[in-house]
């Protein structure tokens, strides 16, 4: 079986998803899978071309550029998406809430529901110019 390794494509815009630190794994994953979906949907060109295997199996198509993961203390996930919605950075978010809420109607009430700065945030997930979204997720740490 032949790999073809392509050379490395450095893109000019960044994903960063930043979960709280005290959630627990399922959360992470969970919450992690919410917020790409947010970002997925932001633009054209986000989401590239169906897979396909050697047998012709088509697969759906998945992200174009990688994702960094990090984790951080409720403070500075609060920080982090003041300097976001700042800068006007694109950004989806999951708070606490979310874990009871049982449908997409639901979570965007109990979004709703709460002031930008009440909001319960256990994640977030920005997308922008390489330059702002390192300055914005700066003091946050790679997820282990």
């Amino acid at each position: 079986m032949t790999t073809v390794v392509e050379p490395s494509t450095r893109f000019d815009t960044k994903i960063a998803i930043v979960l709280s630190d005290d959630l627990l794994p399922w959360q992470e994953l969970n919450v992690t899978a919410f917020l790409v979906s947010g970002i997925a949907t932001r633009a054209d060109g986000m989401v590239g071309e169906p897979y396909e295997d050697a047998d012709g199996q088509r697969y759906l198509p998945m992200m174009r550029q990688p994702m960094l993961v990090f984790t951080a203390g409720t403070e500075e996930v609060r920080r982090i998406h003041a300097t976001a919605l700042r800068r006007g950075l694109p950004l989806a978010i999951y708070t606490r809430e979310l874990f009871v809420t049982g449908h997409d109607d639901a979570n965007r009430a109990a979004v709703r529901a709460v002031p930008t700065d009440g909001l319960d945030l256990v994640g977030l997930a920005v997308h922008g110019p390489r330059n702002a979204v390192d300055k914005t997720v700066k003091g946050a740490r790679l997820h282990p």
